[in-house]
C-alpha cells in the first residue's frame, strides 16, 4: 500500500505538471496547429507534448512499467509482467481547441488487470480528483462521496457520444432517461464527467463507448467514493477495444443501467 500512495504523490504532481503545460497552450490558442484523427476527433501539439511530459516522469520514476497514452496508443507494445499507466493527456480536446474549460489530465495506473489509482486533474479550476483502490477517493485532498439519491429524477445524468458506434446507441437511452424525468448533460469530457459524479455533482455518466484511457481513472473514482461502475477491464483485450460505460450513485445505477439497456 505504500507503494501505492507514493505513486498516487508521483502521478498527482506529474498531472500538475502536465496541467500548467496543457494550460499554457490553452491559454494562447491561436498558436496552435489543430489536426484531424477522425470525424470529432481532433489533436493539437497541446496534446502530445502533454502526453510526451507524463511518458518521460514515468520512464524516469518507474522505468520498469509499461506505458500507454492516446496520442501513442499506435505505437504501443506491451511489456511482460508490468504495471501498466494509462493516460490521456488532454480529455475533451474539442472543448480545450474552442475555449471551453471542460477539459482534464486523466492518469491511472492498472496492475494485474485491476485500476489500482486514478488521477483526474482540472487545470482551470484547479481540481485534482484522486483516488487508490480500497483508499477512497478525494478531492483536493479531502474525502469525496457520491451524491445520496435514489432516481435519476433527483439530478443530472451526464450523457457522452461516440462516433464509433451508432447514434441510436446513444439517443434512445437519452430518450429513456428523458421519459423516466431525468435531466441529461453533456460537457464534451468524459473523465471529468465521472470526477464529477464521484464529488456528488453529476447523480451518472452514460457513454456507449470509451477507451481506457477515457475511463480508468474516473471509473475508479466512482467505485472509492461509494457508487458503482461497469467494469470495463472486464472487457477482452480492453487496452484496444474500449468498452460501454456506466457509472452512477449507488442509489441510481441500477434504474440508469435499466435505461440504458432498455429494461
Amino acid at each position: 500500500m505504500d507503494d501505492i500512495r507514493q505513486r498516487l504523490a508521483f502521478a498527482c504532481d506529474t498531472a500538475r505538471a502536465a496541467g500548467k503545460l496543457a494550460h499554457g497552450y490553452f491559454n494562447d490558442l491561436s498558436s496552435l496547429t489543430v489536426v484531424s484523427k477522425g470525424v470529432q476527433d481532433m489533436a493539437t501539439e497541446a496534446d502530445v507534448n502533454t502526453e510526451d511530459l507524463i511518458r518521460a516522469a514515468i520512464a524516469r520514476q518507474y522505468p520498469q512499467d509499461d506505458f500507454f497514452g492516446e496520442e501513442s496508443a499506435d505505437a504501443y507494445v506491451a511489456k511482460a509482467d508490468a504495471g501498466i499507466w494509462v493516460v490521456d493527456p488532454i480529455d475533451g480536446t474539442q472543448p480545450f481547441i474552442n475555449g471551453i474549460r471542460s477539459w482534464c489530465i486523466s492518469i491511472a495506473y492498472i496492475l494485474d488487470d485491476q485500476v489500482v489509482l486514478g488521477v483526474i486533474y482540472d487545470p482551470c479550476a484547479d481540481e485534482m480528483f484522486a483516488a487508490t483502490a480500497g483508499d477512497g477517493a478525494t478531492l483536493n485532498g479531502r474525502q469525496m462521496k457520491v451524491a445520496d439519491v435514489n432516481t435519476v429524477a433527483e439530478g443530472l445524468v451526464s450523457i457522452g457520444y461516440s462516433n464509433r458506434v451508432a447514434p441510436a446507441a446513444t439517443l434512445e437511452p437519452l430518450q429513456r432517461l428523458m421519459l423516466a424525468q431525468g435531466m441529461f448533460h453533456r460537457s464534451g469530457s468524459g473523465a471529468l464527467s465521472l470526477a464529477y459524479v464521484a464529488a456528488g455533482r453529476l447523480i451518472g455518466y452514460f457513454e456507449p463507448h470509451m477507451n481506457i484511457w477515457d475511463c480508468a481513472a474516473g471509473i475508479l473514482l466512482v467505485q472509492e467514493a461509494g457508487g458503482q461502475a461497469y467494469d470495463c477491464l472486464s472487457q477482452d483485450n480492453y487496452l484496444i477495444n474500449g468498452s460501454p460505460v456506466i457509472a452512477a450513485t449507488a442509489g441510481v445505477y441500477s434504474q440508469l443501467l435499466a435505461i440504458v439497456n432498455g429494461d
